[in-house]
């Protein structure tokens, strides 16, 4: 896992074989980064990383400007493995939370300029993580969601979508 581009451009993290969580590869990260640089400024903002797993886009996010970055993150080791990810750079602009997405997004108060979900393609109530973001006013006025899935779920017609991209097997859906 490497980090794309910014202060932190260029340095390597070894995922542990044992892992369960698949990273969203450089060729899709940097591409929906690209995009995202069209909708979003990322200096100065508040981001809330969910289903975060390897940290892989905490780190780019916070390598690229972003004030603060919220990483939600239910897995012991995967959680571990960020930190420690966050201690190689020697950072203290990541919170990291573990918990079950769902019960901290029932639970969040605040807003965020970015906000980016890669939940398990799997997951059983992967269709409602976007209106549940939008209900409880998750996204600042302007903020961006991005959410990564599978081409078996299809947000085209959520009245908040922006754009949709393709990379390989990997779907992005963006909303405002």
């Amino acid at each position: 896992m490497r980090i794309i581009t910014g202060l932190y451009k260029g340095r390597h993290f070894d995922i542990p074989r044992t892992f369960k969580a698949r990273p969203t590869t450089d060729f899709a990260k940097e591409n929906i980064f690209n995009v995202m640089n069209g909708y979003i400024d990322f200096e100065d903002t508040d981001a809330l990383d969910l289903f975060a797993g390897t940290g892989s886009i905490s780190l780019e996010l916070l390598s690229r400007g972003c004030r603060q970055v919220v990483s939600v993150e239910m897995d012991r080791d995967h959680a571990a493995f960020i930190r420690q990810c966050m201690q190689k750079i020697d950072t203290d602009k990541n919170v990291l939370i573990r918990n079950d997405v769902f019960r901290f997004l029932k639970s969040c108060h605040r807003q965020f300029d970015i906000i980016f979900a890669d939940p398990p393609y799997q997951l059983e109530q992967i269709d409602t993580l976007p209106s549940l973001i939008f209900d409880k006013e998750l996204l600042k006025p302007n903020g961006l969601l991005v959410f990564e899935h599978g081409k078996q779920n299809d947000f085209s017609s959520h009245p908040r979508i922006i754009d949709h991209r393709t990379y390989g097997s990997v779907n992005f859906s963006l909303f405002r």
